[in-house]
């Protein structure tokens, strides 16, 4: 999950200084502003389409209807949940299959993933695999970057893995120290694999969902370039890390973290047994659980994608998030049947998990109230007229680019994947129809430009909190990662504007 707004940095230190608020703080105050503009900005309309899409040309002013500025912002999370929007009259209605959904299914969805992990990871069955990987490969150590940082880029382009990586860097930097690597070695096997495989999120629902819900496309679209990605970036990751660990290796004053490195030693191979040749084996019992687990994403897979309209002879299931949700639901009970979980324990881990995701749905929430906001003040279709005047002249190649960019510094304000997809794609997926780009491409664009600055923005305390755990300074870190950025752009850039050249 990359929603780093609502994880606890572990190894927090009170500090002097300025310091950014926090996710919610930024939303809020951002549904204030955009309350405020309704008295400012110009009202006006498009005329829709059959499928409900803004007609580019058709945009007129209409008669202002300004948002109180206490009252409605105070309203507008919850309206945005709900998906209930108010017309110029003052009465309300609720928005239907054909227009944008209230954030209440992705939020309860969201909590029933919390509690699908909680489950999972109650178990020990991740926990046990990785630890398995680890002991099975002692002495082959240097096997064990590709080989990890593929599977935790497997598990951020599932499921946005990002703070269930914190349990696994004591044992991980470890064991790097004991093959004659450093501390950075295994904070970077960490952060990029996890961070590349958010970065290059297939059906990563905290992104990937998300996104494509509000930009109203299926989870599946676009998928071939966001495999790319994630492909050809976890490779270069592996790439980077592999020849950075070799140069420590053969020369330990190479490290980034050298002047650390008899205290580091001191300190991780005295702390734990991680090192000490003992072997971890998976139950037969947390097999069948990780097999139940990818089978809830296995499943999720089939019931969202058109197979009809792909022209493949399945039936298909027109899943959505109420669907997805029970099914996640049933894998749950399952998985905790299987674990051989009594009731209370099922229940009570499944809550602890929900609870822990609770800061996502309410960021969804407050995220969506900003577009209540904007749709009741009229004003969404004005900001979008000024995108069409911006874009008019403007290739696909340029435009999705220029997307791409943008994405960039809201990721910085918004860290929160669910909350910057929940906020931006109802205002930037219909832009993609004036450019003639496809909406899913600009669900890619978001997904990549968040995941890269994620991989370095302090405003995540998954990043801030690996760091500290590993004992790598953040400047130190910055140096290190800065080539990795660039690929990851250049990447990035190219699949996007080879997915508007072939589309």
């Amino acid at each position: 999950m990359t929603d780093a707004a609502t994880v606890p940095d572990p190894a927090e230190e009170k500090r002097g200084g300025f310091s950014l608020p926090s996710a919610y703080t930024i939303l809020f105050a951002l549904i204030v502003l955009m309350a405020i503009a309704t008295y400012i900005i110009p009202a006006g309309q498009y005329e829709l389409d059959e499928n409900g899409q803004p007609i580019p040309g058709t945009y007129a002013q209409v008669d202002q209807n300004p948002q109180r500025v206490i009252v409605d912002s105070l309203m507008a999370p919850i309206n945005g949940l709900y998906g209930i929007e108010s017309a110029e009259d003052g009465s309300i209605s609720v928005w239907n299959s054909g227009e944008l959904f209230g954030a209440i299914d992705v939020a309860l969805f969201i909590l029933v993933i919390g509690g699908f992990l909680g489950v999972t990871m109650k178990t020990g069955a991740i926990q046990g695999a990785i630890g398995q990987i680890v002991s099975g490969l002692r002495g082959r150590e240097r096997l064990l970057i590709p080989i990890l940082m593929i599977v935790f880029a497997i598990g951020g382009t599932t499921y946005g893995m990002a703070e269930e990586s914190l349990a696994f860097y004591v044992l991980i930097i470890t064991v790097m120290i004991a093959a004659g690597y450093d501390a950075l070695v295994g904070a970077s096997i960490l952060l990029l694999g996890c961070g590349i495989g958010v970065l290059g999120s297939t059906i990563n629902p905290f992104a990937t969902g998300i996104a494509s819900g509000f930009a109203g496309t299926s989870i599946d679209q676009g998928i071939v370039g966001r495999l790319v990605i994630l492909v050809i970036g976890t490779a270069i990751g592996i790439w980077f890390v592999m020849r950075y660990a070799a140069k420590v290796r053969a020369d330990p004053s190479a490290s980034l973290v050298y002047d650390m490195k008899t205290e580091n030693e001191a300190r991780f191979l005295a702390s734990t047994d991680a090192a000490s040749g003992e072997q971890t084996s998976l139950t037969g019992r947390q097999k069948a659980v990780l097999a139940l687990f990818f089978g809830a994403f296995a499943v999720m897979i089939y019931g969202v994608i058109p197979w009809e309209d792909l022209g493949i002879g399945l039936p298909t299931l027109w899943w959505w998030f109420p669907e997805m949700t029970a099914s996640f639901l049933l894998f749950t009970i399952l998985i905790g049947m299987v674990g051989r979980m009594g009731e209370g324990e099922l229940t009570s881990t499944f809550v602890d998990g929900a609870r822990d995701l609770l800061g996502v749905a309410l960021i969804i929430g407050i995220a969506r109230g900003i577009t209540v906001i904007m749709n009741n003040g009229l004003i969404t279709d004005t900001v979008l007229n000024w995108a069409e005047v911006a874009v008019a002249d403007l290739g696909g190649v340029l435009f999705i680019n220029l997307m791409y960019v943008l994405f960039l510094p809201l990721s910085f304000l918004i860290p929160s994947s669910s909350g910057l997809a929940t906020v931006a794609m109802p205002i930037m997926a219909p832009l993609a129809s004036f450019a003639d780009v496809p909406a899913q491409l600009v669900v890619t664009a978001y997904q990549s430009a968040n995941g890269l600055l994620n991989l370095v923005t302090p405003t995540s305390a998954v990043v801030m909190g690996g760091l500290a755990i590993a004992r790598v300074g953040y400047g130190t870190w910055l140096r290190f990662v800065w080539p990795v950025l660039i690929l990851l752009a250049i990447l990035s850039i190219a699949v996007l504007s080879v997915g508007v050249v072939l589309q």
